[in-house]
């Protein structure tokens, strides 16, 4: 199916064009995600999407799906909400570095460690791109930021290292340059029983680019292109050889009790009167 096609079906009449700034590559990502969905079937009555609040979540508003556009942080706790009401229905976070690693940085080891059935999608653009461009847990260190003008201190986050560590079993990092495998990845966490993380390198040419002097859109890209190594490669490179690379491709996956099959099983329990 063409981009239009896939546009025409899944994204609301009327909401295009997007209001992302030119040569943001939220577009791209969400791209791969309508793309993901329709490889895997799923039907748009039976999936919900959810998002918090930032420069991503604004998909929710594009895609024509049951849709919650809820509060800054905490759309995990919206989706685990859902989950647990429709344990049938496959529900997607949308999210940023900001919204997920910050402000519901709590919700996000949580949701982990409980390991429901959630396909988190974290666009990651290494900034509070909606709100000015302040750093974020995922900023790089020594990068400028409208709170940081002469650089930040802080170590960023590994996000799928912290999402592995809090009980993850599906973790995967994907690029917008390598949009087709983020595509495949997005459709192998929407396929996996379990909490799901597919980090997206995102870019953010207007704000954090600008304040780095990291270029336009296309040199933003170019980037992820010369950066970005399969994680079996990463995983031969010595400590110093990985020091201006990341990893891409499914990083962990393990079978493990998902959240509401278990829950279900204590109702069953306690309507026959057992303890």
């Amino acid at each position: 199916m063409s981009m239009e096609q896939l546009i025409e079906k899944y994204f609301r009449p009327g909401r295009l064009p997007h209001i992302w700034c030119p040569g943001c590559a939220n577009g791209i990502i969400t791209g791969a995600l309508v793309k993901a969905i329709d490889r895997v079937g799923l039907e748009k009555d039976n999936t919900a999407v959810v998002a918090g609040i930032g420069c991503s979540s604004r998909a929710s508003g594009y895609l024509d799906f049951n849709t919650v556009h809820s509060a800054h942080g905490r759309a995990l706790p919206f989706a685990t909400g859902i989950k647990l009401a429709a344990p049938q229905m496959a529900v997607i976070v949308i999210t940023g570095d900001g919204d997920a690693a910050a402000i519901g940085g709590n919700h996000f080891i949580h949701a982990a460690r409980r390991n429901i059935d959630l396909t988190v999608l974290l666009y990651n653009n290494s900034t509070y791109g909606m709100t000015g461009g302040q750093y974020s847990p995922l900023t790089p260190t020594n990068s400028k930021a409208a709170t940081a003008p002469y650089g930040t201190v802080d170590r960023p986050f590994d996000l799928a290292a912290l999402a592995r560590g809090a009980g993850a079993t599906f973790v995967a990092r994907g690029s917008a340059f390598h949009a087709p495998m983020l595509a495949d990845l997005i459709a192998s966490g929407i396929r996996h029983k379990g909490f799901s993380l597919i980090e997206a390198v995102a870019s953010c040419p207007i704000s954090y680019g600008r304040q780095n002097k990291l270029g336009d859109a296309p040199a933003m890209l170019k980037w992820q292109r010369d950066h970005a190594l399969p994680a079996d490669a990463y995983e031969k490179l010595s400590d110093a050889q990985k020091a201006d690379k990341f990893p891409i491709g499914v990083l962990y996956q393990a079978d493990a009790p998902e959240y509401t099959e278990e829950y279900a099983k204590i109702i069953a329990r306690a309507q026959k009167g057992g303890l």
